[in-house]
């Protein structure tokens, strides 16, 4: 699947600055080197050569600060204006309650459970959190069904103050334990934050996913789901069929990773049903299937990113990052390089 012509090299990866000033001249000023938060800098373009870029704000969840002030720094240290919120930042700043848990830690165990590198110490460690975190869930259900949508208002305010939209939005209200009220909350939340779809964990249930998609309806908000490694071509034909409110959260590394040998056809047979296209590079099943630097796998990323340009894909291709972090790096400077990848990729 590696093309040496269509895919950026590390070195390139690493070193694409003239090719994103290049690209980015096409879409307007950046605020690379300007201090954040300033609307009159702020107002920049959402894309580049056409194509709408964006992140999602998992990627900085090994940072110690998780306000939605800080989470607002990030993204504008990036060089990114729209974003994929998570939900906590934005429900912290509603006044959710505390969480005893440590969520990078429980979201660390998640991962290696997907990836069955949990081990027995880990999986007893992982079942105490996870009763630990059936409690706190409670408590949270209750807190949703009697906060109101003011401060999500004022959060979605400072965010496109400062130039930044909120697109989707990925609060853990979705999934088949939360209440109808929380369904509910949380697609008002996102409506509130100006988030033109919701994204989750595809719930590998056709019942859930219409009623996801009926409710999603009532509210006029796009339900997008996610999927790792199960993803297939036909994945989520089924959803597609029970709602037009239903659609797709692709991940076009995990697509890859999943074996799908393909991968530019699932964007273009489901390109008008696509909210969001996550990307990473990952390896194929045949290399190990790791998250890697971009430019080093097997997902054909510079190939994804001129498909979108050439056909005048309006869905956001959203940043996620996910390959450990090199010594001496933090998450905004990797993010940085891959906006750079992404731009150079679309130069060519």
């Amino acid at each position: 699947m590696k093309n040496d012509k269509n895919n950026l090299s590390r070195r390139r990866f690493i070193g694409t600055t003239s090719a994103f000033a290049a690209a980015t001249a096409l879409a307007g000023p950046t605020l690379f080197g300007a201090p954040a938060i300033i609307p009159s800098l702020s107002k920049r373009s959402k894309l580049i050569g056409g194509v709408k870029l964006g992140v999602i704000t998992y990627s900085f969840r090994s940072l110690p600060d998780q306000s939605a002030e800080a989470t607002l720094q990030y993204v504008l240290d990036c060089g990114i204006n729209a974003i994929e919120l998570m939900g906590d930042p934005a429900e912290t700043f509603a006044g959710k309650p505390v969480n005893p848990v440590d969520r990078r830690a429980f979201y660390g165990l998640m991962r290696a459970k997907r990836e069955g590198t949990l081990t027995v110490d880990q999986e007893k460690e992982m079942a105490e959190m996870q009763e630990r975190m059936t409690a706190y869930n409670q408590e949270v259900a209750l807190w949703r069904s009697k906060v109101g949508m003011d401060k999500f208002a004022e959060l979605r305010k400072m965010y496109n103050d400062a130039g930044v939209e909120i697109y989707a939005f990925k609060p853990a209200a979705f999934g088949k334990d939360n209440t109808d009220v929380e369904i509910d909350w949380g697609l008002r939340a996102a409506k509130t934050l100006g988030a033109s779809h919701v994204t989750l964990e595809h719930p590998s249930d056709d019942a859930w996913t219409k009623k996801l998609g009926a409710m999603g309806a009532q509210h006029q908000v796009y339900i997008g789901y996610h999927g790792h490694e199960q993803q297939t071509p036909t994945f989520w034909d089924t959803a597609l069929q029970q709602s037009p409110f239903n659609g797709l959260n692709l991940d076009i590394g995990h697509y890859v990773a999943a074996g799908n040998k393909e991968p530019l056809e699932i964007i273009k047979q489901k390109h008008d049903r696509i909210l969001s296209m996550h990307v990473k590079d990952r390896q194929s099943p045949e290399h190990g299937k790791g998250n890697v630097v971009w430019g080093t796998g097997d997902t054909p990323l510079s190939q994804v990113l001129q498909l979108m340009r050439d056909k005048q894909y309006k869905f956001p291709a959203t940043i996620e990052l996910e390959y450990d972090i090199p010594a001496g790096s933090d998450p905004i400077a990797e993010v940085r390089k891959c906006v750079d990848y992404c731009a150079g990729a679309i130069a060519q």
